[in-house]
């Protein structure tokens, strides 16, 4: 199956590079599988920085520009511009790691009624107390992931940036719902893709990803607004949170 990478940018100059050449290398290293079978594809958000200079600099890639400032604006954008039969929604903050893209493949080829991927993140940047305190809320909420899916019989769990869809399912799911520009985002995707076919959430596909909104915000803040995005999603069909911050790395 071919795959498309698809990675959102909005002033990212510090961190795309490392993400693309993570993508980039873990390509290489399926290749035997894939053959030539992948893309990979920026989506310039409105940037005001060096993002699209960093993007186009990367051998191989493929840049689109999205003025429209927003998560589901350019993942949606980066859609448009794609032709994998799955869609690999990687965040330009996000460093995959040796073996995802095997798992991936592993996954859907195990499930012929999946339609949605998804693992966890281990945040870079930060102490390992704050990896550990995360971890935790991951486990509770892969508990209630469990409850709505199997009993309640709604909604599933997607990790925004680690999550990978198939390309008819997406196809199905009509026009993106504009109000969810940033929190709770992955959340309304899986309800909506829950609807088509088997969304997963599993642990053996995780990925590395800045620890600076926990930093910036503290990772109980981030806990609760995020729980309460991923209930407002799933219940209400709407966000519970409309404005967010921007927290970005500096160039050194």
């Amino acid at each position: 199956m071919k795959i498309s990478f698809v990675v959102p940018a909005y002033n990212e100059q510090a961190l795309l590079s490392r993400s693309l050449t993570a993508i980039r290398d873990e390509i290489e290293r399926a290749g035997q599988v894939l053959g030539q079978d992948a893309e990979i594809i920026v989506v310039n958000n409105a940037s005001t920085d060096r993002t699209r200079e960093v993007a186009v600099a990367v051998e191989g890639v493929v840049v689109v520009d999205e003025p429209r400032k927003g998560l589901v604006q350019a993942r949606w954008t980066g859609f448009g511009a794609s032709t994998g039969e799955l869609i690999a929604n990687i965040d330009a903050d996000t460093v995959i790691p040796p073996g995802w893209l095997t798992e991936v493949l592993r996954q859907f080829e195990r499930g012929p009624k999946l339609v949605g991927l998804s693992g966890p993140y281990i945040y870079y940047g930060v102490p390992n107390r704050v990896n550990v305190v995360v971890g935790a809320y991951y486990r509770l909420a892969f508990t209630m992931y469990l409850f709505n899916r199997f009993v309640l019989n709604v909604g599933s769990m997607l990790q925004g940036g680690n999550f990978v869809v198939k390309r008819d399912a997406m196809l199905k799911l009509g026009n993106p719902d504009l109000r969810f520009s940033f929190y709770g985002e992955d959340t309304d995707m899986a309800r909506r893709l829950s609807k088509v076919g088997g969304v997963k959430f599993t642990f053996r596909l995780p990925a590395e990803s800045s620890g600076r909104r926990l930093v910036g915000e503290g990772v109980f803040t981030i806990g609760i607004r995020y729980s309460m995005n991923f209930f407002w999603a799933t219940f209400r069909k709407k966000p519970f949170t409309e404005e967010w911050r921007d927290i970005r790395e500096e160039m050194s």
